[in-house]
């Protein structure tokens, strides 16, 4: 049975807060005023890469977010005050959450999940036998050749920009070229 391609991608330090250092959290979205977390910007690049590649996913695509209660109504906020749904084409119902990271790796396999772009390792690990595409999403640290870690099948992306070699990626679907560039 073939699987349909379909999109994770985490939302802080992805879609919002990156391009943060390592271990430097978003502090005005985490601990500042609703107000300010609602004021605060996309990361670099999303509003131009991720419409593509939701549309080369025919739509399959999903926030898997890691958060608690708190962080959760803040992200529904932010993605409404942003308009995001209308900028991406990602289906408004299409957002997930869990309160561990490793909870990621069910969510993945309830979705069917092919490629998953977070910026945490743990996660990489947490779905690594699940999702067969993933992407670390940022400065890339710890994803160095010869570091002992094999986590075969994740590849580096610094950045949205470079975000639009998952297209590559993508098993051409009949009568559709897996070639289509993101916007």
């Amino acid at each position: 049975m073939k699987t349909e391609p379909r999109l994770g991608v985490d939302f802080g330090r992805v879609i919002h807060g990156g391009l943060l250092p390592p271990g430097d959290d978003d502090t005005v979205f985490l601990d500042g005023s609703f107000e300010q977390a609602l004021a605060s910007p996309a990361t670099e690049g999303v509003y131009e890469v991720l419409p593509g590649l939701i549309e080369v996913f025919g739509g399959r695509a999903w926030i898997i977010s890691k958060c608690g209660q708190r962080v959760r109504r803040r992200t529904l906020a932010w993605l409404d005050h942003h308009d995001f749904y209308a900028r991406t084409g990602l289906p408004r119902g299409n957002v997930r959450f869990c309160r561990k990271r490793e909870e990621k790796a069910a969510i993945c396999r309830e979705l069917g999940i092919t490629h998953m772009i977070d910026d945490r390792l743990d996660v990489h690990r947490a779905i690594r036998g699940i999702v067969p595409h993933g992407y670390l999403f940022g400065p890339g640290e710890g994803l160095a050749e010869g570091s002992g870690d094999d986590l075969e099948g994740v590849r580096h992306i610094p950045d949205w920009p470079s975000a639009e070699l998952i297209v590559r990626d993508i098993p051409a679907e009949p009568g559709r070229s897996a070639t289509r560039r993101s916007r």
